[in-house]
């Protein structure tokens, strides 16, 4: 089959074939959506690599100790993530109801709560900075470094959340240009700072791993002040207002949000075990590993951007009454997920080695990543897969089966395929050090070629087109 067949071959929620006319309104109208989510994700992933060189002239215990904040930051950030999921859910549906009213309604609802959760996230996070970094692996060696930045970024817990929950507004009627313009910028002022602050540049003290976190949390800051701007100002599609709690508008954000807060706790519980078994390793290993987290993050964002216009797309039909829409948007979504996943393959198999250098000089460390993009070029087309699938799920609002996959595959599946080959498998091959550094990527494989399996089952299933959320 050829691919321009491959890509026009979609169907309908009856398995009908669409003329090629109408598949390629879809692509233009998911395109519209995505470009702007997709280069929002791809610029804020290279800048988040470029943050992470940065702190790597400091040394491999200051690259841990960053990747370290990670996965606590994501702990604290459960409740509001999953909040954010059943305001993009609950909005498309109102927008694909013409119910203009509504989506302002569960917008401001959602801000109300999510600044409650927000100062909770800040009092937990500068005060249990301690136990927090211990639990996420930290050693003598990096505890004291990741404790100093973790405190600092809490700081900004609170406007992050707020950018969190006006952005997925936005997503959830089209409007990725908003989030991408705050993001950028929002990275472009982190990567400015880190410039200064780092290594001391025009009069500024050398601040190191401190530095690093100030302008993390002055980018937060930023994107935040550019969100509220946007929805205070007259004519757009949102507007600020005292909320006014109504029972059908918080039914349908707890119906998306439990399930996706059940989703985010078996992946941040996964993740948590994930760094613990490679932190385990060593220094060098978990160095290697947060390099390469690097460019799947780069994947996974790419593919996100597609994923956003699923979401938004399959909501706006399913709010419509149009489930053949909702299905033929699904098929499409899939479709550019694979295109992307193929460009990803070619670039990173290309340099996977230039790769490396760009974040270290260690040759232990550069030898780990260039093996373990290898990998991890096998996994791109499931990845994505299995992320452009999620979104059209949730989008639907069918997060209890996204988050059945979740406690499968990641918090199950996943580490115990990681603790297998980073300690058994690899003691009996001491032949070959790099197996070790390999095993969270080989598990990384296996667990999308899984997910993107029973995603794609379900999906075809067609199942979610009879959710009801309001």
């Amino acid at each position: 089959m050829a691919i321009s067949d491959l890509l026009l071959n979609v169907k309908d929620d009856q398995g009908k074939r669409l003329e090629p006319e109408h598949v390629k309104q879809l692509y233009k109208n998911t395109l519209a959506i995505a470009w702007p989510s997709t280069v929002e994700g791809a610029l804020m992933s290279i800048i988040g690599s470029v943050d992470t060189m940065m702190v790597g002239t400091l040394g491999p215990a200051a690259i841990a100790a960053v990747g370290l904040t990670g996965q606590p930051r994501m702990i604290l950030l459960l409740l509001a993530q999953a909040l954010c999921v059943g305001t993009t859910a609950l909005c498309a549906r109102r927008k694909g109801a013409h119910d203009h009213a509504g989506a302002n309604a569960c917008l401001n609802q959602s801000l109300a709560i999510i600044t409650v959760i927000g100062v909770m996230m800040t009092l937990i996070g500068y005060f249990g900075a301690v136990p927090l970094m211990r639990l996420g692996g930290a050693n003598e060696e990096t505890l004291q470094l990741s404790v100093e930045y973790f405190r600092i970024i809490s700081l900004a817990f609170l406007p992050n959340c707020w950018q969190l929950c006006i952005c997925a507004a936005m997503r959830a009627i089209g409007k990725t240009r908003v989030t991408m313009i705050t993001n950028i910028t929002a990275n472009l002022i982190n990567v400015c700072l880190n410039y200064v602050l780092i290594n001391g540049k025009f009069g500024f003290p050398k601040m190191g791993v401190q530095g690093a976190a100030i302008a993390t949390a002055a980018g937060t800051i930023a994107a935040s002040l550019i969100c509220i701007v946007v929805v205070l100002r007259n004519g757009g599609y949102y507007h600020i207002a005292r909320p006014r709690f109504d029972k059908v508008t918080l039914s349908g954000l707890t119906k998306v949000g439990a399930s996706s807060m059940v989703e985010a706790v078996c992946l941040r519980i996964g993740f948590l075990m994930l760094a613990r078994l490679i932190a385990g390793i060593g220094t060098n290993a978990f160095a290697a590993y947060q390099i390469v987290s690097q460019v799947t993050s780069l994947s996974f964002t790419l593919g996100d951007g597609v994923s956003t216009a699923g979401t938004s797309l399959v909501g706006q039909s399913l709010g419509a009454r149009r489930k053949d829409l909702a299905m033929a948007h699904a098929g499409v979504a899939y479709r550019m997920g694979i295109m992307v996943s193929i460009l990803l393959m070619v670039v990173i198999s290309l340099t996977s080695r230039q790769i490396a250098l760009l974040f270290t000089t260690d040759e232990a460390i550069i030898q780990g990543v260039t093996a373990s993009l290898y990998v991890v070029i096998l996994s791109m087309i499931p990845q994505n897969g299995r992320v452009v699938y999620s979104g059209v799920l949730r989008g639907a609002g069918d997060v209890k089966f996204v988050a059945v996959c979740a406690l499968v595959s990641v918090a199950v599946l996943r580490p115990v395929l990681t603790w297998l080959f980073c300690y058994p498998v690899a003691h009996a091959l001491p032949q070959y050090p790099n197996v070790a550094v390999m095993a969270p990527w080989i598990a990384f494989l296996i667990d999308s070629l899984v997910r993107d399996r029973l995603l794609a089952h379900r999906v075809k299933q067609g199942k979610w087109l009879e959710i009801k959320l309001s």
